[in-house]
């Protein structure tokens, strides 16, 4: 065996061997076609638990107020809608920006007052705002002579 044909193992080529192999099937299993029909993209979204609230904030940059929609079942949240694409004058090299559909929905993990949501678009961000349901307090109850 000659010095040429002797490869020193490197573990960091492997590892990226893997991430690669890894990558591609996970692309191939998330297409459009693999998910039933469903398509789309899911934007970032963060949720943050206060006191009196839960907030949500989902990015959705160049995504106009028009184009989203906002529906809150019980406690079941759903943002959809649709980043369309702009006219362009020349060449386009490169797209890693995401068009197209766009859908999100979460379970939120408490009760909610669905009379106090509010919702804002501001600078790419997708803001809302969704109330806890206040508890029954307890309460003594008098009781009538019968």
């Amino acid at each position: 065996m000659t010095r040429n044909e002797l490869q020193m193992w490197n573990p960091f080529r492997e590892l990226d061997s893997m991430h690669r192999r890894m990558s591609q099937m996970l692309e191939t299993a998330f297409e459009p076609s693999a998910l039933n029909g469903l398509t789309g993209w899911t934007p970032p979204v963060d949720i943050e638990e206060t006191d009196d609230a839960f907030v949500i904030e989902a990015e959705l940059p160049g995504v106009k107020r028009d184009d989203v929609s906002v529906e809150l079942d019980d406690n079941e949240l759903t943002i959809r809608g649709e980043s369309k694409e702009r006219e362009r004058v020349g060449i386009l090299r490169r797209q890693s920006r995401r068009v197209g559909e766009f859908h999100y929905r979460v379970r939120l993990p408490g009760d909610v007052d669905e009379d106090k949501v509010e919702a804002t678009l501001r600078d790419g961000v997708l803001e809302l705002r969704v109330g806890k349901a206040v508890p029954a307090k307890a309460r003594q109850i008098e009781i009538s002579a019968g």
